[in-house]
């Protein structure tokens, strides 16, 4: 009986000292041989890879993206994506003031949130960059007609507006904030917290004064989104909800979305979806493949062509130090990220607090970026420099 307590006392010890050597030899293993923000697959229709076979150095992309894990920014999720594939996928817990609660303003307190990949974010205004794939939409299916319409055409109610310089405000000077129409979205309350709130919000957003000639001018201004989804309403008959889940989401095999409503039931189009990252980065693949997902024509080839074109310059750079001047197209931002000596052109959707959908087509390659530093410019420069580190990371 002793001999045999003392044999298993001894069997124990041998287990116990070769468990702790495959730990420790786990541990000492080189870094780059461990999955980094390796990403999960949940059966939303994605398949993923690994930053090697994706064509990126993955010591340098898990350089970046543990540098985003241990550092101080309130960034709440970062998905890599390219050919097709998710390729990385952090996620964060932190401080987060969502736009479903008094939304998101003047509210002293953000709570904790424990992010991960099937935890809605607020996009803020990368929902501007939607409702422009939904106008794209529509004018395919014959609802929208031309660019050069005037914005009044589609308000006969609103009559005692129109004047032969108002006329001149077209549905294209809309779409890329340069209708001249006086708008302020400063300091609050501004401009855009009257949309919140109105009665009757389209006519406030299109009886502004006309201080610049249209086309002329970039003045960011959300009450222009906000009347190209009345447009759409008005056009198709559905709530800008319904339109969104059956000409945009269902395609995309989306399913799991929210899209915050004003105190009087209206969408709120230019900064209320909410969305999955993973679900984010669909958006991102399906401009980057011309309007296509999964071989269906979605959005048309040439509206996104139109879409990311520049159009009017902005006076932005982000970040302040960058070389290039941002511009912007049909409710997406352009600019250029350096890669191995040479710029490369990109497109988003930016929202506010440092939300970010990054297409960078000649490298087939979509970041999304999740961050909760509202009304923070700084959040949003660290995103855009973020995704220079990762582009920098594509070694072909």
């Amino acid at each position: 009986m002793r001999d045999s307590r003392l044999l298993r006392t001894f069997l124990g010890v041998l287990a116990a000292a070769s468990v702790t050597q495959i730990c420790f030899s786990a541990m000492s293993a080189p870094a780059a041989e461990a999955p980094c923000a390796a990403p999960v697959i949940i059966g939303d229709g994605w398949e993923v890879s690994t930053p090697d076979a994706s064509g990126f150095d993955a010591a340098t992309l898990c350089a970046t993206l543990a540098s985003v894990a241990a550092g101080n920014a309130n960034i709440h999720g970062v998905v890599v994506e390219r050919h097709g594939r998710l390729v990385a996928e952090l996620y964060r817990k932190g401080p987060d003031l969502s736009i479903d609660f008094l939304y998101g303003l003047w509210h002293p307190f953000a709570a904790d949130v424990e992010f991960g990949p099937t935890t809605l974010h607020d996009l803020r205004s990368i929902s501007k960059s939607v409702v422009g794939l939904l106008i794209g939409i529509a004018r395919r299916q014959d609802k929208i007609g031309s660019l050069a319409t005037p914005v009044l055409d589609f308000y006969p109610e609103y009559a005692s507006l129109r004047s032969p310089q108002r006329d001149e405000v077209h549905l294209e000077h809309l779409l890329t904030m340069s209708s001249g129409l006086k708008w302020d979205e400063g300091a609050l309350p501004n401009d855009e917290t009257r949309l919140y709130w109105d009665w009757t919000p389209y006519r406030y957003v299109l009886s502004r004064p006309l201080v610049a000639a249209p086309g002329t001018v970039f003045n960011y201004n959300s009450g222009g989104t906000a009347v190209l989804a009345d447009i759409l309403i008005r056009t198709s008959g559905k709530p800008l909800k319904e339109l969104v889940r059956t000409e945009l989401f269902e395609p995309l095999g989306i399913t799991d979305w929210e899209w915050v409503s004003d105190p009087h039931g209206r969408d709120l189009a230019f900064t209320g979806l909410r969305m999955r990252p993973r679900d984010l980065v669909k958006i991102g693949r399906m401009v980057l493949d011309h309007g296509q997902w999964r071989g269906q024509q979605i959005v048309p080839a040439e509206w996104i062509a139109d879409s990311l074109r520049p159009h009017i310059s902005t006076g932005f750079r982000s970040p302040p130090t960058a070389t290039d001047e941002m511009r912007y197209g049909y409710q997406w931002w352009t600019g250029t990220a350096d890669w191995h000596g040479k710029k490369l052109a990109w497109s988003a959707g930016f929202g506010n607090g440092g939300q970010r959908l990054f297409v960078v087509p000649e490298l087939d390659l979509t970041v999304a970026i999740t961050a909760g530093d509202y009304g923070s410019r700084e959040i949003g420069h660290m995103a855009n420099q973020l995704l220079e580190q990762v582009v920098l990371s594509v070694q072909h």
